[in-house]
C-alpha cells in the first residue's frame, strides 16, 4: 500500500493515519502534526479506487457498506501495520489510528477485530452502520470521537451508535460535537488535550 512513514523522534508513539474518501496518505499529517509534533507518523492510502476516489473499502452507496470487503480490507490493512511496525521498529500498543470519515470507518473495524492491537485511537466523523454482538474488551482503549450536528452522511442516531459501541464495551470516550463532517482545528485541539492530558 502507498505510505509514508515520517520518524520524528525515536521511540515516540506513532500515528496511523488514514484519510476521508477522495484523501491521500498526506492528508491528515497537519493534524498529526497539531496532535503532537514529536509523534512519529504512518500516513496509509487506501488501495480501493470509487470513481478515482481512495478508499479503505467498497461501498453500495452512501452508508451502505460492502460488509464483505470492509472485512478484507480491515485484515489487509491491520497485517500491513503490524509489518510496517516491524519494518520501523514500533510496538502495535504504541500506535494511534487518526482518521477522518471512510479512516474511521475501517480503523473501527481493525479495532473490533484485534481489540488488544490499539490503545487509543482519535476518530473523526466516524459511520459504523451495524450491531455488532461479539463484546470486546475495550476496558484499556481511550477514543476520542468527534461527530457531526446535522452531518449530511452520518446521521446522529449513527453518531450515537458509534458512542455506544465503544462504551459498550468499556472504553473510556471522550467525544466532541462539530457542525457537519468536519475536521475542525477546533475540534482537532480538543483531541490534542485529549490526548496530551
Amino acid at each position: 500500500m502507498e505510505h509514508i512513514y515520517k520518524e520524528n523522534k525515536k521511540g515516540a508513539p506513532v500515528f496511523i493515519l488514514l484519510h476521508g474518501t477522495g484523501g491521500t496518505e498526506n492528508d491528515l499529517v497537519p493534524v498529526a502534526q497539531l496532535l503532537n509534533p514529536d509523534y512519529n507518523i504512518l500516513g496509509i492510502r487506501g488501495n480501493v479506487q470509487e470513481n478515482g476516489m481512495n478508499r479503505y473499502f467498497k461501498r453500495h452507496g452512501e452508508g451502505k457498506y460492502d460488509w464483505e470487503d470492509l472485512e478484507f480490507r480491515g485484515n489487509e490493512l491491520y497485517e500491513f501495520i503490524t509489518e510496517k511496525a516491524e519494518e520501523y521498529g514500533f510496538k502495535l500498543e504504541d500506535a494511534i489510528p487518526v482518521g477522518f470519515s471512510n479512516g474511521s470507518n475501517i480503523a473501527i473495524q481493525m479495532m473490533l477485530r484485534h481489540p488488544d492491537a490499539f490503545k487509543k485511537a482519535a476518530l473523526f466523523a466516524p459511520l459504523y452502520p451495524a450491531d455488532v454482538e461479539e463484546k470486546q474488551d475495550f476496558s484499556d482503549v481511550e477514543v476520542f470521537l468527534s461527530l457531526g450536528k446535522g452531518d449530511p452522511i452520518v446521521p446522529e442516531s449513527e453518531s450515537e451508535r458509534v458512542i455506544n459501541l465503544f462504551e459498550e464495551r468499556g472504553a473510556d470516550v471522550t467525544t466532541a460535537w462539530v457542525q457537519g463532517h468536519t475536521l475542525t482545528e477546533d475540534v482537532a485541539r480538543k483531541a490534542k488535550e485529549w490526548l496530551n492530558k
